[in-house]
């Protein structure tokens, strides 16, 4: 596992689907140009509009299962039938630079960095109510209602296991939210 310099610090984001973890980190990259945010690698196929190496790093099964078997993932969990993972090169690189690391991800993969990576430091986004990512994510219109179901199951084990992070915040204002993740990350303004 990578050793960071004393001042740079690995913070993990995680949640369940719908909470506002993309918005939330969107904003804090708008303001704090010093984060670095860890780009994931995905064997799926980009979507309209997807860029590789700003997105994902879209790769080949065999591609990697080569990077993953040769160590070269932080940690990585299989999803719908895709594999995702958080490269540990260039995560490696920003916290020896001593860039404050940030990781927007599942709570598989946040559960492998806690336990590979115990110096990091874990924020879990919860939503106000079940009621309200329900709203949310009906809302993006993204999604059919099967698809709906498993992610709202899916969040209901997520939320069970919040009490796993070192801090709760809950979404229920995005401003607020970014403000309070601002100073659990000790991040000037």
């Amino acid at each position: 596992m990578p050793e960071s310099n004393s001042s740079a610090k690995l913070t993990v984001i995680t949640g369940p689907s719908g909470v506002g973890k993309g918005s939330l980190v969107k904003e804090l990259l708008q303001i704090h140009q010093d984060l670095w945010l860890s780009v994931s690698a995905t064997t799926r196929p980009p979507r309209d509009g997807e860029i590789d190496g700003r997105d994902y790093f879209f790769l080949s099964s065999k591609e990697f299962s080569r990077i993953e078997t040769s160590g070269g993932l932080l940690e990585w969990a299989e999803f719908a039938g895709n594999k995702y993972g958080t490269p540990l090169k260039p995560v490696k690189e920003k916290l020896q630079e001593g860039k404050q690391v940030l990781l927007e991800i599942e709570l598989e993969g946040a559960r492998k960095i806690k336990k590979n990576f115990p110096e990091s430091f874990h924020i879990f986004l919860a939503p106000p109510s079940m009621e309200e990512l329900e709203k949310r994510i009906r809302g993006r219109g993204t999604d059919n209602e099967d698809s709906i179901i498993r992610r709202l199951k899916r969040a209901k084990e997520e939320l069970d296991a919040q009490y796993e992070f070192d801090a709760i915040v809950i979404n229920q204002e995005l401003i607020r939210t970014r403000q309070e993740v601002e100073q659990i990350m000790n991040l000037e303004q």
